[in-house]
């Protein structure tokens, strides 16, 4: 369906919206949470260009694999329609053709900047990039087969924070993938609640993804799981090392600060248990959006709970 306003569009906007810069919290908090936890958990002196660089490099290649995606699922039949957050194929603003030319260019770029840090780190980043980036290249197809709840936990939380570790530890630790769990869980509730709204249409082109499998109650039950569940494991990893007398690492105590986030898990539940008979027509359409604002809350009240620490230094 092509925007018949397309003379209009300035070069910037088309492109803004193919590489939807709004998603880029999902996969830049994982990077500024690991970042978080190497200095104050890790006790090492920030690097402001590694950081730089190791977030300049996830917000490219977040880009480059949201147009790669937008090509496949326009050539597969799933977006035709234009939505306020559709992206600029389904518009008519550029080409398929377009878009995987400018997709192959972030990627490069992307990954020139992940090689630019492993030569400063070592191989353990190089083994944490050559997995991300294939998850994004081939994300498409991992998401048609059930995969893309895993994909985008792994990319945009586990990897993300795991790499910002090592970019300026120089080592590989489990603490930012323990701890990361929870955000990574949250980010898989946003792809799941896209694709609990869209099982229909998805279903029609033969697309499997986990709403599909799971059908529409046990869709409930497993948001209910990736929005609240979070919020049990933070709890369990304060204070089950505590009475395991320290033979783990402990969350400090500052992260119950999470907990400021469940008011509005609470509300997301209560929008998806209204999806056949919500308040208002758009609840259940744009339960996705509501949840990435979510994620990002309970993102920087982690990040604030690592910092408190920093001051606070609590036991």
């Amino acid at each position: 369906m092509e925007d018949t306003q397309n003379e209009n569009v300035t070069f910037l906007k088309k492109w803004l919206t193919a590489m939807r810069p709004w998603a880029l919290p999902a996969s830049t908090m994982p990077v500024i949470f690991g970042t978080s936890l190497a200095v104050v958990v890790g006790q090492v002196s920030l690097d402001i260009l590694r950081f730089v660089l190791a977030l300049l490099a996830m917000m490219i290649l977040h880009s480059a694999a949201n147009l790669l995606s937008d090509v496949f699922d326009f050539n597969r039949g799933l977006d035709k329609m234009v939505t306020p957050v559709s992206g600029a194929i389904v518009r008519g603003w550029i080409t398929t053709k377009q878009a995987i030319v400018f997709s192959v260019m972030l990627f490069v770029f992307g990954a020139a900047l992940g090689l630019t840090l492993v030569l400063m780190t070592g191989t353990v980043l190089l083994i944490i990039g050559i997995i991300g980036v294939f998850i994004g290249v081939f994300y498409a197809g991992l998401k048609y087969h059930a995969l893309g709840d895993l994909a985008v936990f792994l990319n945009f939380g586990i990897l993300g924070s795991l790499g910002a570790w090592v970019v300026q530890t120089n080592s590989f630790s489990w603490i930012p993938v323990i701890w990361t769990v929870s955000m990574a869980m949250l980010v898989s509730a946003i792809l799941h609640a896209n694709n609990w709204r869209d099982v229909s249409s998805d279903t029609e082109r033969k697309v499997t993804t986990v709403a599909s499998l799971f059908g529409d109650k046990g869709s409930l039950t497993y948001y209910a799981f990736l929005i609240f569940g979070p919020f049990l494991i933070v709890v369990g990893l304060i204070l089950v090392p505590r009475l395991m007398s320290g033979q783990f690492v402990a969350m400090p105590w500052t992260f119950f600060i999470v907990l400021l986030g469940l008011p509005n898990a609470l509300k997301l539940w209560g929008r998806a248990l209204r999806r056949h008979t919500p308040r208002k027509p758009m609840d259940f359409i744009i339960l996705d959006g509501a949840t990435a604002q979510h994620n990002l809350v309970f993102g920087l009240l982690c990040t604030a709970a690592v910092w408190l620490q920093f001051i606070l230094k609590l036991k």
